[in-house]
């Protein structure tokens, strides 16, 4: 049966068939649109998330804003702003007039004009050009900063979507022109000084100086250091070079992408989630893949002994073979010795997926307060007054946990640089969202929010086997977070539970 067509807004619609904090989907021209109402209050907002276009129809209303049902992304249903990453570009807005018991949606609302923050430093410096960097320039231009921003990247690459490097891009399904954050033009348009392929020799926090590695010098009023985090390198014994690859950064995969189009056999050291997104891309592309761990399952000490068993089984169903409770020994020429005696030969190139380590030199020489990370407190700033850190090498005390944290997610990176850039501005916001983040095996998709590095109990609701299911982990009897799979409003909902916005 075919859908229904979408009515047309702009004839208007009974605002008692618009259900409260909730929305109906219509259109107005071309344009598809979701009327939205609070009580009285109604709101005409684009359908789509300005992320990877998620349906916003599917997702929750909490307040006068709207949730992605993919990614989580957050928008102000009033102003159409992005208010949480992974979105960063606002969706459309419409003008809505009421007659009588009806509602009609008018033109696209123009965009509120920018505010003049609380504090204006005379420059603001970012080093690091990943998410975390990128969100923070974006959301200082965002909220009025007309100051120079420069952002020092090490990478040859401007700030990239890096979880499509480990699906989609890998996996060749996604175009390179799809990896950059932001467009060609982005940072010329909003005068962001991006400097690629330099590197920060040392920071001075008394002459407030960022000294890089050619020389060259840059003072600044604020600085955000968003260095993020290097991947372990492992040194096997008879590999050699060039024959154990790494996943980082847009030319690490290029790298893995060019040794797969001559290949037919690749092993996988790590069954973390970067090794097995990798395992599932390389797969795409009709590649023999083993994968190598030292676990009894894949991600059992993320997700315990039962979900991983289900990825397992889904990637055992695509073909890739376990080498679980076992390590890579040493490489003869193509062929792998691991340490349980087993041999797999024929083998072209090696990933190793085994984890990160803060990339936290600069701060130590800089003398900011170190635990593990970068000590920041709830508001992203060290212990040295102007200077931030956030991403990969930050570690904050979580309101959620009772802990001091430091997350290796995407997600949580933008976020964290939104939050220190609004605070750098003077705006005095904690940081207090809860950690998200996804994960992508071939067609099934794993959502968590907060954050477990023990549990003493896990609740399983639905069904593992056939990949319906929500995964509640606890610590004597609190929720510290929750996974999913196939339920993304249920992911949305446990992320407003345990923000306290939602019963």
């Amino acid at each position: 049966m075919a859908d229904s067509p979408l009515p047309d807004f702009s004839k208007g619609h009974a605002l008692a068939d618009i259900p409260d904090n909730g929305v109906v989907a219509g259109k107005i021209g071309d344009d598809e649109v979701l009327l939205g109402r609070r009580g009285e209050q109604v709101f005409a907002i684009g359908a789509h998330c300005t992320h990877y276009h998620g349906p916003l129809a599917k997702g929750l209303v909490v307040g006068d804003t709207i949730r992605c049902p993919w990614h989580h992304a957050c928008f102000s249903m009033t102003t159409g702003e992005p208010l949480r990453a992974p979105a960063l570009d606002p969706i459309d807005c419409y003008d809505v007039e009421h007659k009588g018991d009806r509602v009609f949606v008018k033109g696209k609302r123009a965009a509120a004009p920018k505010q003049t923050p609380p504090v204006s430093p005379e420059s603001i410096v970012i080093v690091g050009g990943g998410p975390a960097g990128l969100a923070a320039a974006d959301m200082l231009r965002r909220h009025g900063y007309l100051g120079p921003i420069t952002m020092l990247s090490a990478d040859e690459a401007p700030p990239s979507d890096r979880p499509n490097l480990s699906k989609e891009y890998l996996a060749g399904t996604a175009q390179e022109s799809w990896i950059p954050l932001k467009g060609d033009d982005y940072f010329a348009d909003q005068k962001i000084d991006l400097v690629l392929n330099t590197r920060v020799a040392s920071i001075d926090v008394d002459q407030r100086r960022v000294q890089l590695e050619n020389g060259h010098g840059y003072p600044y009023g604020a600085l955000l250091l968003a260095t993020g985090a290097d991947p372990v390198h492992l040194t096997i014994p008879g590999a050699a070079a060039g024959d154990v690859l790494f996943l980082r950064t847009l030319a690490d995969c290029n790298a893995i992408i060019a040794r797969a189009a001559s290949a037919k056999r690749a092993l996988v050291i790590g069954a973390s989630f970067i090794g097995l997104e990798v395992a599932a891309s390389l797969r795409e592309r009709k590649l023999d893949v083993h994968v190598v761990a030292p676990e009894t399952q894949p991600l059992e000490r993320v997700l315990d002994t039962d979900l991983g068993k289900m990825i397992r089984g889904v990637h055992e169903q695509h073909g890739v073979t376990f080498h679980l409770g076992a390590k890579v020994e040493r490489v003869d020429e193509r062929k792998v010795v691991l340490s349980d005696g087993t041999t797999i030969a024929d083998v072209d190139f090696i990933v190793a997926g085994v984890g990160v380590r803060p990339s936290i030199a600069l701060a130590e020489q800089a003398g900011l307060t170190m635990d593990r990370g970068v000590s920041v407190n709830e508001f992203l700033e060290t212990s040295e007054p102007g200077v931030f850190a956030a991403g990969d090498l930050a570690r904050w005390p979580d309101p959620h946990s009772g802990e001091r944290i430091r997350v290796e997610h995407f997600v949580v990176a933008e976020r964290q640089g939104q939050a220190a850039a609004k605070n750098m501005l003077g705006l005095r916001e904690p940081f207090d969202l809860v950690p998200f983040f996804w994960s992508q095996h071939y067609d099934v998709t794993v959502n968590y929010v907060g954050h477990a590095e023990k549990w003493d109990k896990v609740d399983v609701d639905g069904d593992l086997e056939g990949q319906d299911c929500t995964v509640t982990y606890r610590q004597g009897g609190r929720v510290l977070a929750v996974a999913t799979v196939g339920r993304d409003k249920a992911s949305l909902e446990a992320e407003a539970r345990m923000e306290g916005n939602l019963k």
